[in-house]
């Protein structure tokens, strides 16, 4: 990654976002990480849990047998979901014998959805993710990750829209907590003209995210036209200047 955008995004970040957490990326890589390899999980574990060490500095790389959720491992590319009643499981489950999410209204809803998140393969064995600061020449992430409040989501989402016509440039997919920071955005990249995502509104990952905390995905490509764009964009205006200050107050 080039040095020069890093430091200016930083320096833009902490001038228009005061004590706004930095966001965190991932690529896919042959490379083992060995030192980065978080402990093989002995029973269920949301990726959400690890992701929280990344936001607070720490390097992390997976391969599948590191991710603790099956459905971890469906939404990062790395395996089918291999969970049997899957489809009862997301709805009302088998009374009985499987208790359900009821996050869908029937069964056949559930498959339905299905049918539009279909899985895609990894690129590569392994998966980094740094924290923006810790991000190095050789690193090329292709998704930016901000887990955010209500005052820095509202200049994410307004930024994300600054240069496009469309309305809808900026996605709220249903989905799991790592199929709307991953999966999602990582299929906007073979768009012409990659949306943002904003996510973390699944039930099940809101335990692993602070109160108030929601996340926004975007693509690489649409993330560097943001860069670019803040210091022309309503970011030097008075207007975000009563949402800065708040900010500031916030923190200081």
């Amino acid at each position: 990654m080039d040095a020069g955008l890093k430091e200016r995004f930083i320096k833009n970040w902490n001038k228009y976002f005061p004590g706004a957490d930095l966001p965190i990326g991932f690529y896919y890589t042959e490379v083992k990480y060995l030192q980065a390899m978080p402990k093989t999980p002995k029973g269920h574990r949301c990726i959400l849990c690890d992701l929280a060490k990344v936001r607070n500095g720490k390097t992390l790389c997976f391969d599948v047998s590191s991710i603790g959720c099956g459905g971890g491992q469906r939404y990062l590319g790395f395996a089918e979901m291999k969970m049997p009643n899957f489809n009862y499981f997301l709805s009302y489950g088998i009374p009985g014998k499987l208790e359900g999410e009821r996050y869908k209204k029937s069964p056949e809803l559930v498959r339905e959805h299905m049918k539009h998140q279909t899985p895609f393969e990894a690129p590569a064995k392994y998966m980094v993710f740094k924290r923006w600061d810790n991000m190095d020449y050789i690193d090329e992430p292709i998704v930016i990750i901000f887990f955010a409040t209500p005052d820095v989501l509202s200049g994410l989402f307004t930024l994300a829209s600054f240069d496009e016509a469309q309305p809808q440039s900026v996605i709220a997919p249903f989905g799991a907590g790592c199929a709307t920071i991953v999966d999602y955005p990582y299929k906007e990249l073979q768009s012409g003209q990659p949306r943002a995502v904003l996510g973390m509104f699944d039930v099940s990952a809101r335990p692993y995210v602070p109160p108030g905390m929601l996340t926004f995905a975007i693509p690489w490509p649409k993330f560097i036209r943001m860069v670019n764009n803040m210091e022309e964009s309503f970011l030097i205006t008075k207007s975000w200047s009563k949402i800065k200050n708040r900010m500031k107050r916030k923190h200081s």
